[in-house]
């Protein structure tokens, strides 16, 4: 019997561009605890009608990405409970994309930037074969380009994003995209549908929204909504306008002394050790476990490390473009993973429907990392 290589993805971090997660992720797959034996689901039971889609990107011990592999390869885990797979690809599924970018004056001088990257989003996030919408987002949102297959009007939308004021109501725009997404077709054992894709552009911060970002998440997970997100900076924006100036920190939400999140496991929150990591721009470890906790408290606020948090939950990848990377060289990266990466459904079966799943992935290859989105939350009945 092979020794199976079980792959906790809740132990990955995401949040950095390829390099950096060669650089942070554990040395091989972790290895099953002795003694503990993969279940089998026992027949009669299924969590509802769910159909479960998870994105599952496999590195070698170079960080490359890893295309050789089949269906036989793979096994997953619903709560310990082993899941049949029901539809299985490699990149060819293609993409409903929702673009959901900050337009608000805070990022006004980046802007144009923004503006001149509608090319690189319709080529290679897109891709020949998907389609995409797109959301502008300040104090309001607005629907700025309903689902369209053309490149051309993907890229004319985006090349005249409107600057509006300086509010920023992210996890409403977000809330919006996955409302749109959850309306396109999604693959099955018997239908071929769509990836549903969310891109997110601008700064990790939230003003005036009236959905929280744990609730965003938890619809995000039932509809199978991978979140990418590229980070831009106000500080940056602000630096520009005068280089004599220095960046203000948006108002916190919580009273100073208190953290909206918990600590990455091992480690003490303070002040001190929270500024610095933030200014830096560093992803901090845990980013998965963190994703977890703000879905198992849904109306909690969080205010800081949203979009990373974001992407951790849904199995996506957030970058600070402004910090280590270009714009172009972020959207490059991110549309190879996603055109390179494999695409797992299946139906929960063999567990109870209530309450959080956790998605582990297992591999028969040592040699070989695993991220995955870490699982999904359902929500007891009439809640």
């Amino acid at each position: 019997m092979k020794k199976l290589a079980h792959v906790f993805v809740g132990l990955l971090a995401v949040g950095v561009l390829p390099a950096k997660l060669r650089a942070q992720a554990p040395e091989g797959p972790l290895a099953p605890q002795p003694g503990v034996q993969i279940q089998k689901a026992p027949p009669g039971f299924k969590v509802r009608s769910l159909l479960v889609n998870t994105p599952v990107t496999v590195r070698n011990a170079s960080g490359e990405m890893v295309h050789n592999l089949q269906a036989s390869d793979f096994q997953i885990l619903d709560n310990g409970i082993q899941q049949k797979i029901t539809h299985f690809d490699l990149g060819g599924d293609p993409i409903s994309l929702v673009v959901v970018v900050e337009t608000s004056s805070r990022i006004g001088t980046i802007l144009p930037e923004i503006r001149r990257t509608g090319i690189l989003i319709s080529q290679t996030v897109m891709g020949p074969t998907g389609e995409a919408a797109v959301l502008g987002f300040d104090s309001h949102i607005q629907a700025l380009q309903d689902f369209d297959a053309s490149t051309d009007t993907l890229e004319r939308t985006l090349s005249t994003l409107p600057e509006g004021d300086a509010g920023s109501r992210l996890f409403d725009a977000m809330s919006k995209a996955v409302d749109m997404l959850n309306h396109r077709p999604q693959s099955s054992a018997t239908d071929l549908g769509k990836r549903r894709v969310m891109l997110v552009v601008g700064e990790a911060h939230d003003s005036g929204s009236e959905d929280k970002l744990g609730e965003v998440l938890r619809r995000a997970q039932l509809a199978n909504v991978a979140i990418y997100a590229v980070g831009v900076s106000g500080a940056k924006a602000d630096l520009k306008r005068n280089p004599n100036d220095t960046y203000k920190r948006p108002p916190r939400a919580t009273p100073d002394g208190t953290f909206p999140t918990p600590p990455p496991p091992g480690t003490v929150q303070t002040p001190t050790t929270e500024l610095q990591q933030e200014e830096a721009g560093a992803p901090l470890a845990g980013a998965q476990a963190l994703a977890v906790w703000v879905i198992m408290h849904a109306k909690d606020k969080v205010t800081s490390r949203q979009l990373e948090i974001a992407a951790a939950a849904t199995g996506g990848v957030h970058v600070s473009a402004w910090k280590h990377q270009t714009l172009e060289k972020v959207l490059d990266e991110i549309g190879g993973e996603l055109h390179a990466q494999y695409t797992i459904t299946y139906a929960p079966t063999g567990i109870d429907g209530e309450g959080y799943h956790e998605i582990s992935v297992l591999l028969d290859r040592k040699d070989l990392t695993v991220r995955a989105r870490p699982g999904y939350y359902v929500a007891p009945p009439g809640t």
